[in-house]
C-alpha cells in the first residue's frame, strides 16, 4: 500500500470515527444543553495592569476611619514583636544590630505599595539570616548589602517573567526538611552566645564544658524559660467569659505577643543600672557590641569599595556571593509565597505579584544599606490576631522602627547577647518538626528518604546544598517514574471476541516508550499470540517522534505475528499525526465490529 492510499484510508477512518463519536454522544449532549444567563455567571472584570502592580490602587479608595483604627493597632503591635526580632535576627547574620532594623523598616513600607496579603510583615528573618551567614560571613558588610540587592533584582525578574512554576519543583517534604534544618542550625548557632563560650570555631567537648560562663549561662535559661512562658499566656482558658475576664484575655494577649520585646527591654535595662551602679568592665554577661551610628541615608549599594587596602569591583562581589545570588531570592520567594498563601482569603493568590513586592523591598532595602528580607510566618500570625485589615500597617510598624532607629540606638550595646541568642532560640526551636519521619515512613518510602537526605545534608554540608539535593533526588525520582510509567495489562472480552486490553495509567513521554513496548511484548508472549492487542490512548496528551516510532514498530511485529493492534479512545487530532500500517482505531465502546478476523 503506497503512501497516498494509506492517508486516504487513514482521513476515512478519521471521519467514521468521529461520525461514530457524534451518534454516541448526541443524546447525552442534548440532555446536558442548558442555557444561563450570560451576566450573572460572566467572570469579574480583571482590574487595570497599573492597579494590579500598585495594589494600593485597589484599596486605598474604600480605606476608612475603622480600617485606619485596627491597621494602626496591628502596626504598633507588630512594631513591638520586629524590633527585637530585628536586632537579634541581625546578631544571627554576624552583623550589628542596626542592619537588622533597616530591613525591617524598608520592607514594611514597601510592602504597603505592592503587598497583596495585609497580614504578611516583610523584614529581617531566621532564614535570610542565615542565608546571610552561610555566603557573607567573614565579608565585609558591603557583601550583604550588594547580596541583598541582586536577591531583590532576581526577585523582580523573576515575577516579571511570571516563574513562580520554579517553586513548585520544590516538594513539601523537602520544604518541611529544608525548614526543619534551618531551625537546627539556628538554634546550634546560638548555643556558644546563650552559655557565653568564646571559642572560635566547634570546640571540643573538654573546651565547651570549660568555656560556659555561668552568669550568661543564667541570663540566657532564665529568658528562655520567661519567653515560653510569656507565649502560652494567650493559650489561658478561664472558665468565666465576663467583661472583666475579656479584659484580662486581652491583656495577656498584649503581653504574650510583645514577649521578645519586653524581655530586651528588661534585660537591657538591667545592663544598663548594673554598668551605671559599678562599670562596664564589672558586668559578668557579654553585651552587643557598640553601634556607632544607625542614621537612615539614602544611597547605591556599594558595587565598588576598598577593604583593609582592597579594592573588590562588582565582578569580584558576584564571584565571592557564588551560588547564593540564586539560592536567596528562589529560599525568599518559597518562605514568602508559602506564607502569603496561608493567610489569603479564597485562596486566590498573585504569586507574581508577591514576587515583585518582594524585589522592590530588597531593592529599595539595598539602597539603605539593609540585609536580604522575605516573609515571617511569626510576625504574619501577629498580624492576622492584631485585626490587621490592609498593608497600611505597615506604615506604622515602619515609622516605629524608625523611632527606635532615632532614639534608642545608643542603648543597643546594653542588650545581653544571652538575651538574643535566647529569643532566636524561642522564636524557631517551634519551626523543628519531626513528625514527618514517621508518617512518610509509613506513607511514602521515596519522601520519607527524600526528607531525611535533605535534612542531614543541610546539617552537614549547608543549608543550600541540602536544597539542592532534596530538589535534585526528587527530579530523579520523577524521571524514574516517566521512564517506569504504570500500565495494566488484563484480558478481557466483548461480544464474544477476547482480546487483550492494554491500559496506561498516565501519559506516556518518549523516556516510557521501550516500558511500554516491553510491556506489550510480554503481554503477546505470554498469550501466545492468540488475542488482539487493544491500547487505552485517552490519556495521551501529545505524540513525539519516537511515540510514533514505536507505535510502527510495534504494529509490524504484531502484523508479523497475525495479531490485531487496535488504538482505544485517541484523541482525533492525534490520529491525524499517526500513519501507522496495520492499525486501527476506535472511540466510544468497544464492540465485536471493532476487530476483524485476519487471514
Amino acid at each position: 500500500m503506497d503512501q497516498n492510499t494509506l492517508i486516504k484510508c487513514k482521513k476515512f477512518q478519521i471521519q467514521a470515527a468521529e461520525e461514530r463519536q457524534k451518534n454516541l454522544n448526541s443524546d447525552f449532549l442534548e440532555s446536558k444543553i442548558i442555557s444561563t444567563d450570560a451576566a450573572q455567571y460572566a467572570e469579574p472584570e480583571e482590574p487595570h495592569w497599573l492597579f494590579r502592580r500598585i495594589f494600593i490602587l485597589t484599596w486605598i479608595r474604600s480605606y476608612d476611619r475603622d480600617k485606619a483604627v485596627a491597621d494602626f493597632i496591628a502596626g504598633l503591635t507588630l512594631g513591638l514583636t520586629i524590633i527585637p526580632q530585628s536586632i537579634a535576627y541581625a546578631s544571627l547574620a554576624g552583623l550589628s544590630s542596626e542592619y537588622g532594623l533597616y530591613s525591617a523598616f524598608a520592607g514594611s513600607i514597601i510592602y504597603v505599595f505592592f503587598g497583596t496579603v495585609p497580614q504578611v510583615s516583610i523584614g529581617p528573618t531566621s532564614l535570610m539570616a542565615l542565608m546571610v551567614l552561610q555566603f557573607c560571613a567573614d565579608k565585609p558588610i558591603q557583601f550583604t548589602i550588594v547580596l541583598a540587592f541582586l536577591a531583590g533584582l532576581v526577585e523582580l525578574l523573576m515575577g516579571v517573567f511570571k516563574l513562580g512554576f520554579v517553586v513548585n519543583f520544590i516538594p513539601a517534604p523537602v520544604n518541611k526538611a529544608f525548614t526543619s534544618a534551618t531551625a537546627t542550625i539556628v538554634v546550634l548557632a546560638q548555643i556558644k552566645n546563650l552559655l557565653g563560650i568564646k571559642i572560635k570555631g566547634i570546640p571540643s567537648p573538654s573546651q565547651f564544658i570549660n568555656g560556659i560562663n555561668i552568669s550568661d549561662a543564667i541570663m540566657g535559661f532564665i529568658c528562655i524559660i520567661v519567653l515560653l512562658t510569656l507565649r502560652q499566656l494567650s493559650q489561658i482558658n478561664f472558665k468565666s467569659n465576663g467583661r472583666k475576664i475579656k479584659q484580662l484575655k486581652k491583656l495577656c494577649w498584649y503581653i504574650s505577643i510583645s514577649r521578645n520585646a519586653l524581655t530586651v527591654f528588661l534585660c537591657a535595662i538591667i545592663s544598663f543600672i548594673w554598668i551605671k551602679e559599678r562599670s562596664y568592665q564589672a558586668i559578668p554577661f557579654a553585651l552587643s557590641a557598640k553601634v556607632e551610628s544607625a542614621a537612615i541615608t539614602l544611597k547605591l549599594p556599594p558595587f565598588v569599595f576598598n577593604y583593609n587596602n582592597v579594592t573588590y569591583v562588582f565582578s569580584d562581589i558576584v564571584r565571592e556571593l557564588g551560588s547564593g545570588i540564586v539560592v536567596v531570592p528562589i529560599v525568599a520567594v518559597l518562605a514568602n509565597v508559602a506564607i502569603a498563601k496561608a493567610f489569603v482569603k479564597d485562596a486566590k493568590l498573585d504569586a507574581s505579584q508577591e514576587m515583585l513586592s518582594l524585589g522592590l523591598c530588597n531593592l529599595v532595602g539595598s539602597l539603605f544599606s539593609a540585609m536580604p528580607t522575605c516573609g515571617a510566618f511569626t510576625r504574619s500570625a501577629v498580624s492576622q490576631s492584631s485585626g490587621v485589615r490592609t498593608p497600611m500597617a505597615g506604615i506604622y510598624t515602619g515609622l516605629i522602627v524608625i523611632s527606635a532607629l532615632s532614639i534608642l540606638t545608643p542603648y543597643f550595646q546594653y542588650i545581653p547577647k544571652a538575651t538574643l541568642s535566647a529569643v532566636l532560640i524561642a522564636a524557631v526551636v517551634f519551626m523543628i518538626d519531626l513528625s514527618p519521619i514517621k508518617n512518610l515512613w509509613r506513607s511514602n518510602k521515596k519522601d520519607f528518604f527524600s526528607w531525611i537526605g535533605c535534612f542531614i545534608v543541610c546539617l552537614l554540608c549547608g543549608v543550600e546544598m541540602g536544597l539542592f539535593f532534596g530538589i535534585i533526588v526528587n527530579m530523579i525520582f520523577i524521571l524514574l517514574r516517566l521512564g517506569n510509567p504504570k500500565v495494566d495489562i488484563f484480558l478481557t472480552e466483548t461480544d464474544g471476541v477476547t482480546y487483550v486490553y492494554c491500559m496506561p495509567l498516565s501519559d506516556i513521554y518518549y523516556s516510557g516508550v521501550d516500558y511500554l513496548r516491553g510491556r506489550i511484548r510480554s503481554a503477546c508472549i505470554l498469550y501466545r499470540n492468540d488475542f488482539p492487542i487493544v491500547l487505552d490512548c485517552h490519556r495521551f496528551m501529545q505524540f513525539d517522534a519516537t511515540f510514533v516510532d514505536m507505535l510502527s514498530a510495534v504494529a509490524k511485529e504484531l502484523n508479523e505475528n497475525n495479531v490485531q493492534f487496535v488504538l482505544h479512545r485517541m484523541n482525533l487530532k492525534l490520529q491525524e499525526q499517526i500513519y501507522v500500517p496495520n492499525v486501527s482505531f476506535t472511540n466510544g465502546l468497544i464492540s465485536g465490529d471493532d476487530f476483524k478476523q485476519k487471514k
